[in-house]
């Protein structure tokens, strides 16, 4: 599998795995979802808060890549979060309309992404004001590897809450090459 078949099934599973976190964060009420379980981000709705923050941030950043990726428009106009533990929705009905609309402009947008535009060095300054430069291609790593960290810890969640998701496994989404001999 070549670097952006790759990036395209990492965004397949980020879609399939987010829309399954979601039917079961709906399962609970409000006060489950916000209660404090000691999470990195407190809560359930607290850890999704912030991977819409954290993928809001890396794709403006890679809304700055000189392929000026069409795509990414969407991100472009949207407000920047102001810190990665920043409440963006108090409710998962509207954290979940805006998450799927990121997950299709991370999907549309990894479909545009070519081999050539990988090895560029992204240029671009943290959350602390820290400057950065590295290669785009571990940058989007990190970005897709993010959003499996956190959501393993909301998944951790939600199994402490009783609501089982399911099948989390890439493997789920990957095509079996085996052939018949």
């Amino acid at each position: 599998m070549n670097r952006t078949d790759q990036i395209c099934l990492m965004a397949k599973y980020n879609e399939w795995m987010n829309a399954k976190l979601y039917q079961a964060a709906l399962t609970l009420p409000g006060a489950e979802l916000s209660a404090d379980r000691g999470a990195f981000f407190g809560s359930i709705l607290g850890t999704l808060n912030h991977l819409v923050a954290g993928d809001t941030i890396w794709l403006k950043r890679f809304a700055t890549h000189p392929a000026n990726y069409t795509a990414l428009d969407l991100i472009r106009n949207l407000p920047a979060p102001t810190g990665l533990d920043q409440q963006l929705f108090t409710d998962i009905l509207n954290l979940e309309k805006h998450r799927k609309l990121l997950d299709q402009c991370i999907t549309e947008w990894a479909q545009t992404v070519t081999e050539n535009e990988l090895d560029h060095v992204l240029q671009y300054v943290n959350s602390q004001g820290v400057a950065g430069a590295r290669n785009f291609y571990g940058l989007v790593l990190h970005f897709f590897n993010h959003q499996t960290h956190h959501r393993g810890q909301v998944t951790t969640l939600l199994s402490q809450a009783g609501v089982d998701v399911g099948v989390t496994d890439l493997l789920a989404l990957m095509p079996n090459e085996a052939s018949a001999y």
